[in-house]
């Protein structure tokens, strides 16, 4: 899949840039997993195989968007259309 569009401007820079400095330190290492496999999945339901990281669609206001834990309540939230990622966001929606 191809990661478009980040709505989270510290996800963006460590995506594009491996500047860490916009995301929790103790949390760099899972997102940058959970990015790449993001980017290199052919489908979700690849990245939905992961232990531990609750991956599901959203639903009510938030439907079309899916949901893959971080921490405790951060989540990495986005939209796909296609192949592509888009709207990524770091969180806390609950």
């Amino acid at each position: 899949m191809i990661i478009g569009k980040f709505r989270h401007k510290g996800l963006r820079r460590l995506y594009e840039d491996d500047d860490p400095s916009g995301v929790p330190a103790h949390s760099v290492r899972k997102i940058k997993a959970i990015l790449a496999a993001l980017e290199f999945a052919d489908n979700l339901s690849q990245v939905a195989t992961m232990p531990g990281w609750k991956i599901h669609p959203l639903k009510g206001d938030r439907k079309g968007e899916y949901s893959i834990t971080v921490t405790g309540n951060r989540r990495i939230t986005f939209r796909l259309q296609g192949n592509v990622v888009t709207e990524v966001n770091f969180e806390d929606y609950h």
